[in-house]
């Protein structure tokens, strides 16, 4: 019983999120431009519940590269009006559209000669009259068996404001580069901002052994440099292959005499090679997708400029 109810509430909140698709119209699109065009400040405000909607709207829109911050509307009207700056944009979020303290910000907004994009469920109410693009975002019903707890209709708003936001960080060619710069912090920044030339080993310590070379020679340089396999160059230093562990277990296997044998004739050709200007998370993802541990790094002539094992991914924390 508890979670057939459970299943009702969260069918009604999905259904109140897939009628806001035929709402989308010019108004949607007017309210992208003016956000996208805004050169000041977006200043979210909204009520209760909507309020707290509106602050979410506000961190989304932050991290995302559109500079934003939440204005409580009663503490506005003693003071905080100040916070506002002409060339902002104010985003009002209210389900009823007549909210006193959104509605007694208006003379200010109006005097500073903002532009006020509403989220609205009353597109009649005072708040969708004086705005100048109001945003349907009403719904049938509340998913409170009393319609008093503000259910279904912040779920609206709040998806609407997603909306709003993904819309816009593409408007704006907003990258997964710029959104690193913004979450440096924790595992995200870490996968983000960490790239493939930060953790590489170069030099000296990079393992490579010409073609030509017999295969004892290609052992003391996998031995030496301990990444349990060598870069395979030609004459000119371009990567042709590489030997791994597995090749000289395999070749073992097969009863070859390997101490006398070149290295062409037992390397793997055409490795798994990453550019250093990958994010190291891509690293990650192609050690995975071929079960490898370690990934050579080439220039764009194709010659080995560094390495990089999965240890060395797991103490960045990319992983």
């Amino acid at each position: 019983m508890m979670t057939d109810r459970g299943r009702q509430v969260l069918q009604i909140e999905a259904e109140a999120i897939l009628a806001l698709i035929p709402k989308l119209d010019e108004r949607f699109d007017r309210a992208v431009k003016i956000l996208c065009d805004c050169r000041g400040r977006v200043v979210l405000t909204g009520m209760g519940k909507s309020g707290s909607v509106a602050q979410k709207i506000a961190s989304t829109l932050a991290s995302t590269g559109t500079p934003a911050f939440f204005l409580h509307p009663a503490e506005g009207g003693h003071g905080d009006l100040g916070m506002l700056v002409r060339g902002d944009v104010v985003i009002a979020v209210s389900n009823s559209g007549e909210t006193d303290e959104l509605v007694g910000l208006l003379p200010a907004i109006k005097r500073l000669g903002l532009t006020l994009v509403v989220l609205v469920g009353d597109p009649a109410s005072t708040l969708a009259r004086q705005s100048d693009v109001a945003i349907d975002v009403s719904v049938a019903r509340e998913a409170c068996p009393l319609a008093l707890a503000p259910t279904a209709s912040t779920t609206a708003a709040l998806a609407m404001g997603d909306a709003l936001a993904v819309v816009l960080l593409e408007q704006r060619g907003f990258t997964d580069a710029d959104f690193a710069l913004l979450h440096p912090a924790g595992n995200l920044g870490r996968r983000l901002l960490w790239r493939v030339r930060d953790l590489m080993h170069v030099g000296e310590q990079l393992p490579i052994i010409t073609q030509d070379a017999l295969m004892r020679d290609a052992l003391t340089e996998i031995s030496g440099k301990q990444f349990g396999m060598t870069a395979v160059v030609d004459e000119t230093g371009i990567l042709t292959g590489i030997i791994t562990d597995g090749d000289l277990r395999r070749a073992l296997q097969q009863g070859i005499d390997l101490l006398q044998r070149r290295v062409m004739d037992c390397m793997t050709a055409h490795p798994r090679t990453i550019d250093k200007d990958a994010l190291a998370a891509m690293a990650l993802e192609v050690m995975e997708r071929h079960a490898i541990t370690s990934l050579l790094i080439v220039d764009h002539a194709g010659r080995p400029e560094g390495i990089i094992h999965l240890h060395d991914l797991l103490r960045a924390g990319v992983v």
